[in-house]
C-alpha cells in the first residue's frame, strides 16, 4: 500500500533501548510506518544495514524489533553478495524501508556498485516510505557531514540527491557537527539544508520539507542557509513532539 506521495522521514533517531530486546522502535520510526497507511495486515518493513557492513548483530536486532512490533520484516544485505535476486522488486514490495547508521561514505559506495540508488528511487516514487537514522538520513540528500573517514568530520557531497538539500545529523550531541555544517553551507560547499538534534527528524513529501518532528522533549530541527560574506543563517523550526 503506497503512501499518498513520495515520502522520506530523515532522522537522528527512531530507535531506543529495548526492555526484552537490544533495541526497540522509537516514535519517529513508528510514525514512518503510520505514514505508509497500512491497515488490516502487518506492515512490510525492510531493514538495510549497509552503513554498518551488514552486521549480523544488527540484522538480528532488527528482526527482534519486527517481531515485537508485529511487522512483516525483511532485510536487504549486500555483503558478501545481495541476498535477493532483484533489488528493485524487493524494495517495491515493501511499505517502509528503514536504513540504519554507520559509514554513509561506505553505504553510498556499495549502493552505487549494486544499483541500490536506482532501486530506491523507484520505490520512493511508487510511495514506499523511506526512513533512516544518521547515514540513513544523509543518504537521501545531496550531502552532509560525516565521520566516515575518521574522527575529524569531513563533508560528503555524493548523496543520492532525491532531496535537493544538505543534511546535518546529531546536531546537538557531537561538537563538530553544527560548526562544520554551517561553515560548509556558508562557503557554498554544501547547499542549504536541514539539521536534526538527536531524537528529531524532518518529513518530506516529494522534495518539500513539510514538518519537523521529535521523539524527545527539547530535540529540534533547523534550516541552515547561506548568508552574506560566507556566513550561515540558522533558523530553528517549529518541531512537533510525537506521543
Amino acid at each position: 500500500m503506497p503512501a499518498d506521495a513520495p515520502t522520506i522521514l530523515a532522522t537522528s533517531g527512531g530507535i531506543d533501548y529495548g526492555v526484552r530486546t537490544r533495541w526497540s522502535v522509537g516514535a519517529l520510526t513508528h510514525h514512518a510506518v503510520e505514514l505508509s497507511g497500512v491497515t488490516g495486515r502487518a506492515p512490510r518493513v525492510c531493514y538495510l544495514g549497509t552503513a554498518s557492513g551488514d552486521s549480523a548483530e544488527g540484522i538480528h536486532n532488527f528482526y527482534d524489533m519486527a517481531v515485537e512490533e508485529g511487522w512483516h520484516g525483511s532485510h536487504l544485505q549486500l555483503f558478501m553478495m545481495p541476498n535477493v535476486p532483484d533489488l528493485t522488486e524487493h524494495l517495491l514490495a515493501q511499505d517502509v524501508v528503514w536504513v540504519f547508521g554507520g559509514s554513509v561514505a561506505g553505504l553510498l559506495a556499495m549502493w552505487e556498485l549494486h544499483g541500490v540508488g536506482e532501486a530506491m528511487r523507484a520505490a520512493w516514487e511508487a510511495g514506499v516510505v523511506l526512513t533512516g537514522v544518521s547515514a540513513g538520513s544523509i543518504c537521501w540528500h545531496l550531502g552532509g557531514t560525516t565521520d566516515s573517514f575518521g574522527p575529524d568530520l569531513r563533508p560528503i557531497t555524493n548523496g543520492l540527491g532525491f532531496l535537493p538539500y544538505s543534511n546535518g545529523v546529531h546536531y546537538d550531541s557531537e561538537e563538530q557537527r553544527r560548526p562544520l555544517f554551517q561553515s560548509l553551507i556558508g562557503s557554498g560547499a554544501l547547499p542549504a539544508g536541514y539539521a536534526t538534534d538527536d531524537g528529531a527528524g524532518v518529513l518530506y513529501r516529494g522534495t518539500e520539507m513539510v514538518e519537523a518532528l521529535s521523539e524527545r522533549a527539547g530535540a529540534s530541527a533547523y534550516f541552515v542557509e547561506r548568508g552574506p560574506n560566507g556566513t550561515a543563517v540558522e533558523t530553528t523550526l517549529e518541531t512537533r513532539l510525537l506521543r
